[in-house]
């Protein structure tokens, strides 16, 4: 196992972490809004997907101590903002991951799976939430919290 993979592995486990630990916080200061409350389980989904490579590959996994990290959004829209950026940086750094992993087939396999999840689910997700929350009035925004889809 190279310095190379076990640096990869990490930053990419502490990007779905952070992720994670962003979108429980505006889960906790907002509500069960949409898209975080779809998107949240998936980040776990994401991170249950990379552990067996840690462990494949005899690398410890780093604690997740993101929650303490994170500065919680000041609205729904800035929530939605945020998302939208993390998912565009995630998709960026799966870029550069994919390209140091070449010689691990199935850490690429793995990547390019959770790559494709954020660029063509969450941050379309992310880019209606902003859309909505930029041009939608207080109504709307009831229905959003409740979890009702507006269309």
């Amino acid at each position: 196992m190279s310095e190379i993979l076990s640096n990869a592995l990490i930053e990419a486990i502490n990007d779905e972490y952070k992720a994670r630990a962003t979108y429980r916080l505006v889960i906790n200061q907002f509500g069960e809004i949409r898209p975080f409350i779809n998107i949240v389980e998936a980040e776990s989904r994401h991170i249950d997907a990379l552990l067996p490579l840690f462990e494949k590959y005899n690398i410890t996994v780093p604690e997740d101590d993101w929650t303490s990290r994170i500065e919680i959004p000041s609205s729904i829209l800035d929530a939605c903002h945020v998302g939208v950026e993390s998912e565009i940086e995630n998709a960026e750094m799966y870029n550069r991951l994919l390209e140091s992993t070449i010689e691990y087939p199935d850490v690429q396999a793995v990547l390019i799976q959770l790559q494709r999840a954020s660029k063509e689910n969450h941050l379309p997700a992310f880019q209606r939430c902003a859309e909505i929350e930029g041009n939608q009035g207080e109504g709307q925004r009831q229905q959003r919290r409740r979890g009702q889809h507006i269309k």
